[in-house]
Order: structure tokens, then C-alpha cells, then sequence
């Protein structure tokens, strides 16, 4: 594809400073630019913690500066049957889903491509970390080239097809040449705060969140000698290394020495789904909160095939770094990761991303941790 055509670009502008900005520089290159605000959650909709309207203002102020049409557009019918339903059915089987990869897969790069295409888009553009490039007919997903904003983590599950109508602009800058260049040109939200919650739930309290959709039992919080240490709320409020919000402090043993390592923090470690049980250690590197290997299902490979079987490096969670690895696959031809290094808190539910270098090869679904 010649690097000079100018395309027809619908970019989804969120309200933040990403987006604003890969608007700004596809408009410079000279292509034709429309904005779409997506809508993709409307229960609670009047709730204090939901910014979705000021989001819209910021979003049509930032189009208003640029010069370009923004529409918004209602996805939260979508949303619910492709992203949430599924979360919550993760949660409900004691697994921590990660719903910003779906919500990419099935919203941004699908419902939205969709509309996109019906306004005449020949390509998309979103705010994402990352990268696209070429390589002999075959689209690549590489690492965005900021280290620590790098979104590849989020994108895994794209296919070929929602590749080649993808564009990152703001992929090869750091974040810091972002802010400037909007300050530069006087978009309104150049020192927008970034956000941090969930695709859809924002920045409202997550367990809060969760109790208005999800059954929860109370049970036993116990160590890994059975010993009780207090009371959970429910194991799906819990997620494998959490160490917050446990309520529990240390258990010393009859003649234990002071200073010994009875006030280390306390960590999930696992959860005993039949005994309606969370079990929590002391210290961070604790045995049971190190894996040496972990299987995978439900994969998507961007290349639309698997990598070959080797090495390779993968992430277990997105802030983490790349973690070097053998690439295998079962009978089943589910994933199998093995590490040198055991990795930490690998999380049943969480996307396990494998690369090569910067290029991002897909991934899947941590179905078990395996301990050896």
C-alpha cells in the first residue's frame, strides 16, 4: 500500500488526549477525518463515578478545534451481549477476565469497524499504544514504541482483517511528545487525566460495581495449612495476588521468635472453588504464588496461525515485563508456556501475550497455572 495515500479515517475519540491527538496528526497528513464517540455502557448511566457525558463534551470540543464531524454512536446493546455477559460468566466461575482485550476485539475493532466501513472508511484510527506495519501482505502488530504505555497487551486478538484497517498514529511517539503536541495546538484536553478504569466501569469502586450483578457467598479465608484466618465477601471479589482488602493481619505460632516473618503481608494465592474457600500466604514470593508454566485456550493469533513451537517471551498480565519462554502445544492444542524464571499470580481468566521482540503473535485465555 502506497504510504502517501490519503485515506477517508474514522477515528474513535474517546474524550482523552490519545485520540484528540491521532485525529490531529491524521488530519496533517492530509487524510479526510471523521470522529465517533462511542457510548458502550449505560446502566447507571446518572451514577457519580460515570464521565461519559463529559467525555462527549471533550470529545466534541476536541472535534470542534480540529475542524472535523464527530457523531455519537450507542454500542452498549453490543457491548453487553459480546463483552459483559462474558465477564461476568469469568467472574462467576472464579476466573479475573480481562474485559479491555474483548472490548477491543468486539467493539472498537468490530461493532465500531463496522460502522466505520458503512460511512464510507476505508480505514480506523483509535488512540492505542501500538503499532501496524506490513510485511509482505501480512499485517503485523508490533509494541507501541513508548515502553511504558505500550497497548500491544490489549490488541492481541486481532485478526488480519481488522489489521489491515487499523491505524495507531500515536504508536511511534511517547506520551510526553503527545501532551505536548496538544498543548501545542490548544486542544482543551491536553492535560486531561488519563483514565484507569475498566473499559466500561470506569473509575467507580470495582467491588461496589461488581455486587450489583454478581451472587457472592461469604466463606472461609484460610492459609495453605487450613488454618482460618478470617472471612471473605465472596470469591469473585478476590483476584489471585491481591493484597489489598483482605482484613486480615498475622498468625504467629506458639514460641515463634520476634521478628520472624509473621508480619509479611498476606496474598490470594488460590481459590477453592467446591469449599467456597480463598486461600491466602505470607510474602510476596511466596511457593504457591509462583508458576513455572501455564496452559492457555481460546487463542487468536494475529497472523491468523500459531507460532512455531520454541522460544519466544510472554506477558502473564500487562504491566509486567516480557518474561522469556518455551512455546508448546497439547493434544488439545491448547497453549503451554514454560518459564526459566516462575512468573508471579499467573491468573486463570487473564490473557497470557506472546512475542517475538516487538512484534505481538496473539495469544489466550490462562485456563491453569501449572506447578512443578
Amino acid at each position: 500500500m502506497c504510504p502517501n495515500k490519503k485515506h477517508r479515517v474514522v477515528v474513535g475519540l474517546s474524550g482523552g488526549v490519545d485520540s484528540a491527538v491521532t485525529a490531529h496528526l491524521l488530519k496533517q497528513e492530509g487524510h479526510e477525518v471523521i470522529g465517533i464517540f462511542m457510548k458502550n455502557w449505560e446502566d447507571d448511566d446518572d451514577d457519580e463515578y460515570c464521565s461519559t457525558r463529559q467525555d462527549f463534551l471533550d470529545a466534541a470540543s476536541v472535534a470542534d478545534v480540529l475542524g472535523i464531524e464527530i457523531e455519537h454512536v450507542n454500542f452498549a446493546a453490543e457491548y453487553k451481549d459480546r463483552v459483559f455477559e462474558s465477564f461476568l460468566r469469568e467472574y462467576q466461575a472464579g476466573r479475573t477476565p480481562n474485559p479491555d482485550v474483548l472490548c477491543n476485539a468486539e467493539i472498537k475493532f468490530k461493532a465500531f469497524l463496522d460502522h466505520a466501513m458503512r460511512l464510507g472508511a476505508e480505514k480506523i484510527a483509535t488512540g492505542h499504544y501500538a503499532r501496524v506495519r506490513e510485511v509482505g501482505g501480512e499485517f503485523q502488530l508490533l509494541k507501541g514504541l513508548d515502553p511504558l504505555k505500550d497497548q500491544s497487551y490489549f490488541l492481541h486478538r486481532l485478526s488480519q482483517a481488522q489489521m489491515s484497517k487499523a491505524m495507531f498514529p500515536v504508536g511511534h511517539l511517547p506520551k510526553t511528545e503527545v501532551r505536548r503536541i496538544a498543548a501545542e495546538i490548544g486542544l482543551p484536553n491536553a492535560k486531561k487525566k488519563d483514565s484507569t478504569g475498566i473499559c466500561f466501569i470506569g473509575e467507580r469502586p470495582f467491588r461496589e460495581f461488581l455486587n450489583k450483578y454478581l451472587s457472592h457467598k461469604p466463606g472461609p479465608i484460610k492459609d495453605e495449612r487450613g488454618r482460618k484466618l478470617g472471612e471473605h465477601v465472596g470469591l469473585s471479589f478476590y483476584t489471585l495476588g491481591q493484597r489489598q482488602g483482605l482484613g486480615i493481619g498475622g498468625v504467629k505460632e506458639k514460641g515463634t521468635p520476634r521478628g520472624g516473618g509473621e508480619h509479611e503481608p498476606w496474598f490470594v494465592a488460590a481459590k477453592d472453588i467446591p469449599n467456597n474457600t480463598l486461600i491466602a500466604v505470607q510474602g510476596h514470593d511466596h511457593p504457591l504464588l509462583l508458576s513455572p508454566a501455564l496452559v492457555a485456550d481460546d487463542l487468536s493469533w494475529i497472523a491468523g496461525r500459531p507460532p512455531a513451537v520454541g522460544t519466544a517471551a510472554a506477558k502473564t498480565r500487562y504491566r509486567q515485563a516480557d518474561a522469556p519462554c518455551s512455546v508448546a502445544f497439547d493434544a488439545a492444542g491448547r497453549l503451554t508456556l514454560r518459564f526459566p524464571d516462575p512468573q508471579w499470580a499467573v491468573t486463570p481468566g487473564q490473557s497470557a501475550v506472546v512475542y517475538d521482540g516487538d512484534i505481538c503473535l496473539g495469544g489466550g485465555v490462562i485456563a491453569q497455572a501449572i506447578a512443578e
